[in-house]
């Protein structure tokens, strides 16, 4: 489907007319969106490597005002939503309302509502399914740069400081989870083995300085940078409102 500079003066191209794929043209998406056709080529191609697939499959060219042939690419509708998923809300509306339109004028077995609410559905889906992965990377970012401000294994305290929550709130939550544990008449941590074989914790000597100035030697969980980065992960969004609330 070509472009035009006035989209509700776009005709349905020969392919819908014979029963094969509507698809979009790289040309109507720069137009609905506001956006260079330069930088959507750039977009789709950059779309088209992450997702595997062979970019030659949707080239396609148009004839230029000065006579001249350039290359343009034609999406099918999931790749043109998932292309748009990462624009604003008011770009994504509009090229939404635009297939609608194709699809209310294309011949179908479908009823005019029955499109609208299925396309309604499938870009709803496809929107969800975009925000859990930008989400997932993002945990898996904030996680990353706790864990490398970590300079080989931590005790809980200073865990609870690169979380950015209380200390106290670190340990009643590795004590809760089976993460440490105290023996009988024991005021020290230690973490369960299991933990430890995981790689997650381990245990140092430490030499602690007493009120008075004499020392004594004691045995201290500590957690490792493998343990970091799982805690960040499993409690970040808890921590984050515990330090909020400070």
């Amino acid at each position: 489907m070509n472009m035009v500079q006035q989209p509700s003066r776009v005709n349905l191209p020969a392919a819908v007319a014979a029963g094969e794929a509507l698809t979009m043209s790289s040309r109507e998406i720069a137009d609905l969106c506001e956006k260079n056709h330069a930088d959507v080529l750039r977009d789709i191609r950059v779309m088209l490597e992450q997702l595997e697939e062979v970019a030659s499959k949707f080239a396609g060219n148009y004839i230029a005002a000065n006579g001249k042939q350039n290359p343009c690419f034609n999406l099918p509708k999931d790749l043109t939503l998932t292309l748009v998923a990462g624009y604003n809300v008011v770009l994504r509306k509009r090229i939404i309302d635009r297939w609608l339109e194709l699809e209310s004028r294309r011949p179908a077995s479908l009823s005019g509502p029955q499109l609208m609410a299925a396309a309604l559905i499938e870009a709803d889906a496809t929107m969800r399914a975009q925000a859990a992965k930008i989400e997932a990377m993002a945990a898996d970012v904030e996680a990353h740069e706790r864990l490398i401000r970590a300079d080989g294994s931590l005790n809980i305290t200073e865990t609870a400081k690169n979380l950015q929550m209380r200390p106290k709130d670190l340990f009643d939550w590795l004590s809760h989870n089976g993460w440490i544990y105290r023996r009988t008449g024991s005021t020290n941590w230690l973490g369960f083995q299991s933990k430890c074989n995981q790689g997650l914790l381990e245990h140092k000597i430490t030499t602690v300085t007493r009120a008075d100035g004499s020392e004594k030697i004691t045995e201290q969980v500590r957690v490792t940078a493998k343990g970091l980065s799982v805690l960040a992960k499993l409690i970040f969004p808890t921590a984050k409102l515990i330090g909020g609330a400070q």
